[in-house]
C-alpha cells in the first residue's frame, strides 16, 4: 500500500514539475507575447532614430548649399564638398568602425560615434556663424567620422537582434527611414532657413541627443557567445567570405553605392535647377519638390522590407525590376528633363526603383555572414554607399557645367551596368539565410 501511495507521489510532482517545465519554456520562446512585442517596437524606433539623424546631418544642408555658397563667397563646387568631405571621411573610417564592433560590442561604438557627430554640428554651425569655410569643412569632416559608427553599425545590430522575416522588416524599417530622413530634410533644411541660413547646423545636435538618448535606454545588446577573435584570424575569415561569396558580394555593393551616388546627385542638379530661371523656386516649396522623389522611395523600401521576408526569388525579381526602373527613368530623362513636371514624375519612377533595390539587398547582405564578422561585411558595404553619396554631387556638378544631357547619359548608362551585374551575379536561392 505504502509503495503504490509513494508511487502516486512521485508520479504527482513529475507531472506538475512537467508542467511548470513547459509553461516556464512557452513564456520564454512565445515571440508574440504582449512584452515580446512592445519591446520590440521600441527596438524598431531606436533603430529607425540611427539612420534619421544620418541623413539629417546630410540631406538636411541641400536646400542651403546656393545659399551657403552666396554667404561664404565660395563656388558651387566647394559648397558641394560640405555634403562630399562628410561622406568621404566617413566611408574611409566605417570598415574601421566595422571592426570596432565586432570585437567589442555595438553599442561601444555607435554611443560614442553619436556623440562626436553631435558635438561636431555645432563646432560646423560656429564655422558658418563666423563666415569661416575652414572651419565649418572641418567639422564636416569630423561629423564624418561620427558618423561612421551609426547607420552602418545598426545594420550589423539589427542582424543580431532579429531572425527570418522579422530581420527583414526591421531592415526594410531602417532603408525607409533613411529615406523618410531624406523627404524630411529637404523641407526641414528649407524652414529652418527662414530663421536663419545656418539654422540647420544647431538643429542637427538636437535630434543627435534624442537618437543617441533611444540607443541607450530602448536598446538591448545580445551578449556574446564566443570570444573575439584575433586580428589575423579576423582578417582571415574576411578574405574567405570574399574569396566564397565575392562575385555576388561585390556586385551588390556596387548596386548600392551606386543607388546613393544617383539618388544624391540627383537631389543636387534638382536642387541647383530649381532655384535658377524659369523656375526660381526657393524656400519651403523648393524643400517639398525635392520631397516628391524622395517620399516615393520611403513608401517603397518600408513595403518591399515588409513583404520580403527571406524570399530569394521575390527578392530577386525585385532588384532586377528596380534597377530595370532606374534604367529606364535615367534614359528618358535625357530627352524630358527641361519639362520640370515630366521630370520629376521620372525621377520618382527611379526612386521608386532605388526603394524596390535597396532593402533586398540589405537583406542579403547582412545575412550573408555570422555575427562575429557582420559588422565588418555590413560596414564594406556602407562605405560602398558613403562614396556613392560623396561622388554624387560633385560629379553632377562637373557634368552639369557641360550638358543636362550629359547627366543623365552617364547614370542610366551606369545603372545598365548594375542591372547586368546584379541579374548575372546576384542569384539568391529560394530562401535567403
Amino acid at each position: 500500500m505504502s509503495t503504490t501511495t509513494e508511487s502516486k507521489r512521485k508520479l504527482s510532482v513529475t507531472f506538475t514539475s512537467d508542467m511548470t517545465s513547459q509553461t516556464e519554456t512557452k513564456q520564454k520562446a512565445s515571440p508574440s507575447s504582449t512584452g515580446g512585442r512592445k519591446s520590440k517596437i521600441w527596438e524598431y524606433i531606436a533603430l529607425s532614430t540611427v539612420p534619421l539623424v544620418l541623413v539629417l546631418g546630410n540631406s538636411m544642408l541641400v536646400p542651403i548649399l546656393p545659399t551657403l555658397s552666396k554667404e561664404l563667397g565660395i563656388s558651387k563646387f566647394q559648397s558641394s564638398l560640405v555634403i562630399s568631405l562628410f561622406s568621404f571621411s566617413a566611408a574611409i573610417i566605417i570598415p574601421i568602425a566595422g571592426y570596432l564592433s565586432d570585437r567589442f560590442s555595438r553599442k561601444a561604438v555607435m554611443i560614442p560615434a553619436l556623440i562626436v557627430y553631435g558635438g561636431a554640428g555645432i563646432l560646423a554651425g560656429l564655422g558658418a556663424v563666423w563666415d569661416s569655410y575652414g572651419i565649418l569643412i572641418g567639422a564636416r569632416a569630423v561629423q564624418g567620422i561620427g558618423a561612421a559608427g551609426t547607420a552602418p553599425i545598426a545594420m550589423a545590430l539589427v542582424g543580431d537582434l532579429f531572425k527570418d522575416g522579422e530581420e527583414s522588416q526591421a531592415l526594410g524599417l531602417i532603408e525607409a527611414s533613411n529615406g523618410a530622413g531624406k523627404v524630411v530634410s529637404p523641407i526641414l533644411g528649407a524652414l529652418l532657413a527662414i530663421i536663419v541660413w545656418y539654422a540647420a547646423f544647431f538643429a542637427f545636435p538636437v535630434f543627435c541627443l534624442l537618437s543617441l538618448l533611444a540607443v541607450i535606454f530602448l536598446l538591448k545588446e545580445p551578449k556574446r557567445e564566443e570570444q573575439p577573435k584575433p586580428l589575423k584570424q579576423y582578417l582571415k575569415s574576411i578574405r574567405s567570405i570574399f574569396a566564397k561569396q565575392g562575385r555576388w558580394l561585390i556586385s551588390s555593393f556596387f548596386g548600392g553605392s551606386l543607388a546613393l551616388f544617383i539618388l544624391f546627385g540627383v537631389l543636387f542638379f534638382l536642387s541647383n535647377i530649381l532655384e535658377e530661371p524659369p523656375y526660381s523656386i526657393i524656400g519651403v516649396r523648393k524643400g517639398l519638390i525635392l520631397a516628391i522623389p524622395l517620399l516615393g522611395m520611403v513608401l517603397t523600401a518600408y513595403l518591399t522590407g515588409t513583404i520580403i521576408k527571406k524570399n530569394g526569388v521575390l527578392i530577386r525579381w525585385l532588384m532586377n525590376i528596380g534597377l530595370a526602373m532606374m534604367v529606364v527613368s535615367l534614359a528618358l530623362a535625357i530627352w524630358f528633363n527641361s519639362n520640370l513636371y515630366v521630370f520629376i514624375g521620372l525621377l520618382t519612377v527611379s526612386s521608386i526603383g532605388t526603394g524596390l533595390l535597396l532593402p533586398c539587398l540589405n537583406t542579403m547582405i547582412t545575412g550573408a555572414v555570422e555575427k562575429a564578422e557582420r559588422g565588418m561585411i555590413t560596414s564594406l558595404y556602407s562605405s560602398l554607399r558613403f562614396f556613392g553619396v560623396a561622388l554624387g554631387p560633385p560629379l553632377f556638378g562637373w557634368l552639369m557645367g557641360m550638358s543636362h544631357q550629359l547627366v543623365f547619359i552617364t547614370v542610366s548608362s551606369l545603372s545598365f551596368i548594375a542591372l547586368g551585374l546584379v541579374f548575372f551575379m546576384v542569384k539568391p536561392g529560394k530562401q535567403v539565410q
